[in-house]
Formats: structure tokens, sequence, C-alpha cells
């Protein structure tokens, strides 16, 4: 065999162990993290069904979940809940109306903090945290490896604290959107309103904003809210500390639609979290590594090149 020849089929094997070891076979891992003082149970709902749909996560535990390209779907938290040993029950919050541990197929009931994601097929994957459908516990996620801006997104204020009287729901673990309290086409961005021209941000969901600008606040908050990411891994942190906000990487995110809108800031009530908080959120700072694929690139045909020479010695 020519040095030429040995040359070729080292490349071509080392290509086939780097693509099988890549993201377009694993896939993307996810990974829950519950950092809550109580248990919090994780719904899961999407397509194709991961495996699982729903799981009690207690506090200061994970537990992580692989996803195929083209996933796409939606995680959020459950509190407050009572199931049986059969695994049969309901929750105070974030409930899937399924009567069970498991959602199977069924999403959650509003108010509920919602991370939603789409996984790309050999591109960006889209990203947020959304408050659209009301609020029940901090949420954050954040980032790991991957290509682009990859920023982390979140809600890490206690909403509960500071929810108007009449957003608040039975109990008041949860608070309603303004959509979910009153129902009305302009809040709901419905009817005449079923346009970003026309549906604009309310009080409601400009306080949502101000306390957590990287968060969906209404229908139309495109803008400022969807984040993008390639080849990457996420973690979903349930009642996050500060540490996990320096994995923010950008300063700000990069518009992904042509029609969303973004609000604007109110002034709202100091909240119970220090105001860092929201200042790291809304910033960002750079932090985390992204693929050398120059240097990978590199080592690769480094490597081809020594095998070579040491074949021929």
């Amino acid at each position: 065999m020519s040095p030429f020849s040995f040359f070729h089929h080292c490349c071509t094997l080392l290509t086939f162990i780097i693509l099988f070891n890549s993201k377009g076979i694993s896939g993307t891992k996810f990974n829950f993290v519950n950092k809550c003082d109580y248990t919090v149970w994780p719904g899961i709902y999407g397509s194709p069904k991961l495996d699982s749909t729903g799981f009690e996560l207690s506090k200061g535990s994970s537990r992580s979940f692989q996803a195929p390209t083209g996933w796409s779907g939606r995680f959020w938290g459950r509190t407050d809940c009572n199931f049986d040993k059969t695994g049969r029950g309901t929750c105070a919050t974030g409930d899937c109306g399924s009567g069970q541990v498991e959602c199977n197929g069924l999403t959650a009931v509003p108010p509920a903090t919602l991370a939603e994601f789409t996984l790309g097929s050999g591109s960006q994957d889209f990203y947020d945290v959304s408050l659209v459908d009301g609020y029940n516990l901090p949420m954050m996620v954040d980032v790991s490896g991957g290509s682009g801006t990859c920023s982390a997104t979140g809600c890490v204020e206690d909403l509960n604290r500071h929810c108007p009287a009449e957003l608040k729901a039975d109990g008041g673990g949860a608070c309603k959107s303004a959509c979910g309290a009153f129902g009305s086409p302009e809040y709901c961005c419905s009817g005449a309103y079923d346009s970003p021209s026309t549906c604009k941000p309310s009080i409601y969901s400009e306080m949502f904003k101000s306390a957590c600008p990287r968060s969906y606040s209404y229908a139309y908050d495109d803008a400022t809210s969807t984040f993008t990411c390639t080849g990457a891994d996420y973690t979903i942190t349930f009642c996050p500390n500060l540490p996990s906000l320096k994995s923010a990487r950008d300063p700000s995110p990069k518009p992904t639609t042509t029609e969303g809108s973004g609000s604007g800031s109110r002034p709202v009530e100091e909240s119970a979290l220090d105001s860092s908080r929201l200042a790291n959120l809304a910033t960002g700072e750079s932090s985390g590594s992204r693929p050398f694929w120059a240097l990978q690139y590199s080592i690769f045909v480094g490597t081809c090149l020594l095998l070579s020479f040491i074949h021929f010695l």
C-alpha cells in the first residue's frame, strides 16, 4: 500500500469515528436540575416522545434525557404535587391533567413557566423561556458547548411575590398572564389583535418583561426572547442561583423573526432578589467554551500524517 493510500484510509477511518461521536448521531442532552427548596415534578411535551413525559425531581437532584435532532417541545415544573404509590395524583401548579406523574402527551395547564425548544437537524436550535402562559416558578436554561450566540435565558425572579392581585392564581402558587386572567383579545393577541402591529405589550406583560428581560412576556415578544445555538447541550434549572447566570454568552439576543416586536421596560417594585441578577441576565457575560474547529482539524490531519509515517518506518 502506498503512503498516500494509507493516509487516505487512515483519514477515512478517523472521519467515521468523529462523525459517530458527533451531535448528529447522539442528539442533544437535556439535563434537569432542581435547586428549589422543594420537590419539582418536571413535565415534558413534544415530538418525538422522549424516555419520559413526567417525573419526580427531589430537592438538589438532577436527571438527564437524550433528544434526537428535529425534536420540538417544551418543559415545565409542576409544584405541590400529591401522587400515590401507583403514580396517580395532581399538582397545584403546572398540572398537565393526566392524573399521573407521566403527562402522556398532555401539556401544562396555565399558569406555568415554560422552556421551549426546537432542535435543528444539522442547523440551529431555537429555544426560549416563556411567561406567555403565566408563571409558577423560576427557571433558567444554560448552554454547554455549541456554536453561535448560545446565550443563557430564563426568569430568575420570584414573580409570585409581586404578582398583582388580579393575576394571582388560587392559592398564590402561580401568577396568571393577562390573557389567562381576563381572556380578552387584546391580551391574548387573538381576533382583531392577531398580528404584531395590533397586539402590543400591556402593563402586565411589561411588568413580566422588566423582571425577566430575556423571557417571552407576550405572544409577539420574539425579537428579545428567542435564542439560537448549534450543536449544544442544555441544562434546565428550577430555582437557579446567581452563578448559573454567568453562562450567558452574548450581550443581547439576535432577532429571529421580522414580525416580532420587543416590549419596553416599566419600573416595577424592587424584587427580593438582588438587582445585579437582572442586570447580568439582561446584559449577559461571556463564558464557556466553543468548538475550535480549526484546532480540531489540525490535530486530525496531524494524527493521520503521524500514523502514516509510523506505518512506513
